[in-house]
């Protein structure tokens, strides 16, 4: 349906993305196509190298965050994506569309509370711009009209605000049930962020969580077959690429030239595998 947010059906996201948003269960998913093993072995070369070192060098904790991965993945298994796959079965696929929008709408306002702090004026005046038009227009946000009108969609969260300022992230650590993090950003998670939550004031609060991360779950189940084909040690790959892709989101996407290098050279040998 028109102004129905696309993201679902966007192509070409990188596989470093897509990592992070399965271990995170991010609420930006998208289905996977045209990926095959040689694509995954590609790009698992690709996270591998260049400052894997560091990152290795901030999981401290690699010990417990190893034991907590793998009790994450037991309870994803028994309980979270069975209750997924029944939702995506019976959610026909323009509500689930409008549900995914509601909670992207409630989303920009701590986006545009983010950027404010972090002094990135344009960004917020378009948020904010993206929760009147969404909002009003929209339906409470069942329609993305503010993407169909050019305006950006933004991921900002107070971890990021405080990587501006300067606060150091801290050690890598996996959290219960909600996945990756550090230090900063997890503290940021479990306190402030739930403050720019408009839904948190509702007065069903704890329901619309529920409905929320059933439906992020529930639209990442097309991401189901590539975890299949990682290397060996998933919980590094994940790991590396959560971290590359939080360093980009930190920096609006600007990387050092090396990653740059690096990413560029990963897409060519994609499109080199894709046309084989």
């Amino acid at each position: 349906m028109l102004f129905l947010s696309n993201n679902k059906t966007t192509q070409g996201l990188t596989f470093c993305s897509l990592l992070s948003l399965v271990i995170s269960l991010s609420a930006c998913s998208t289905p996977i196509k045209n990926i095959t093993k040689k694509t995954v072995m590609v790009s698992d070369n690709a996270i591998n190298s260049g400052s894997t070192n560091n990152r290795v060098a901030h999981d401290r904790f690699e010990y417990l965050n190893r034991k907590i991965y793998y009790a994450n993945i037991a309870i994803d298994s028994v309980l979270l994506k069975p209750v997924a796959k029944v939702y995506k079965r019976f959610t026909p696929q323009i509500l689930d569309d409008s549900i995914t929008n509601v909670f992207a709408n409630f989303d920009d306002v701590g986006n545009a509370i983010n950027n404010l702090l972090q002094f990135k004026i344009g960004d917020a005046l378009k948020d904010t711009e993206r929760v009147i038009f969404n909002t009003s227009f929209g339906i409470g946000g069942i329609f993305d009209i503010a993407t169909e009108m050019g305006l950006p969609k933004h991921h900002e969260d107070f971890g990021q605000t405080l990587a501006w300022w300067g606060v150091p992230a801290g050690p890598y650590i996996m959290l219960p049930i909600l996945g990756p993090s550090t230090l900063r950003d997890a503290t940021a998670k479990l306190t402030i962020d739930q403050l720019t939550k408009p839904e948190a004031y509702s007065k069903y609060p704890y329901q619309l969580l529920v409905v929320d991360k059933l439906d992020e779950r529930a639209d990442l189940l097309s991401a189901e077959d590539v975890l299949k084909v990682f290397s060996e040690d998933q919980y590094s790959v994940l790991r590396d690429a959560w971290l590359q892709r939080r360093e980009s989101l930190i920096r609006d996407g600007k990387i050092d030239k090396k990653a740059d290098d690096d990413m560029i050279d990963a897409l060519e040998d994609l499109e080199d595998l894709d046309s084989e």
